[in-house]
């Protein structure tokens, strides 16, 4: 997949429904086991709670997928946990909704948009990100082109990297995979064909609003 979408760190947040306190756990993971433990973590942290409720995907192509009612009334909170992660297509993430009891049922539709709105608040304290498949593109030039080089890197929208002062200069470049033609396209246009140009490792870079996070 050169793109995918998940969560960019843990992040937490709480909301009060009729009283009942729901806290919303959210992380990134990349192996069931990750997911595993991070439920466990949570549970061992509230094991005072009324429910620590959990869903979990596995998989660039959600494979894997797990949840628990913990508890809850069968469909009220495993299932509308997983959904919102499904329905935001996250891939390798894991939440945990935990809830105080607060002395009010909330029947069963009730339970549901109480938990799809716990799962919520987690994954957005998580930040919701794109994965996107880049390549690292080294341009070795002379000096008296570094000048028009970078000016022209940077109105195409290119991430530099870095940029190495040699003997020449070298500057490594992230390209989204599906632009790396059109990078070294236009750098042979515009040296005569004087630029050497080496493509590097293929990885995924996270994006928010289409800007690289680091």
């Amino acid at each position: 997949m050169s793109t995918y979408k998940t969560l960019h760190d843990f992040g937490s947040d709480e909301i009060i429904i009729e009283k009942s306190t729901f806290i919303g756990y959210a992380k990134p993971i990349k192996t069931e086991e990750e997911a595993v433990e991070f439920v466990n973590e949570i549970k061992k942290k509230h094991k005072d709670a009324t429910h620590n409720v959990w869903a979990y995907t596995v998989g660039k192509n959600m494979n894997i997928q797990r949840y628990s009612d913990d508890g809850e009334p069968q469909g009220t909170a495993g299932i509308p946990t997983l959904e919102v992660i499904k329905k935001e297509d996250l891939r390798d993430v894991v939440v945990v909704v935990t809830r105080y009891f607060g002395g009010i049922k909330l029947g069963a539709g009730g339970l549901v948009r109480a938990y799809t709105k716990g799962a919520k608040v987690g994954l957005e304290a998580a930040k919701i990100i794109e994965k996107v498949m880049y390549q690292e593109v080294k341009i070795k030039i002379d000096y008296n082109q570094l000048g028009k080089i970078q000016n022209e890197i940077m109105n195409m929208g290119y991430f530099v990297k870095d940029t190495v002062y040699e003997d020449n200069v070298e500057m490594i470049v992230y390209s989204r995979i599906n632009e790396v033609d059109s990078l070294t396209s236009r750098m042979v246009d515009i040296t005569s064909a004087t630029a050497e140009i080496v493509l590097g490792e293929e990885f995924y870079l996270s994006e928010q609003d289409g800007q690289i996070i680091l």
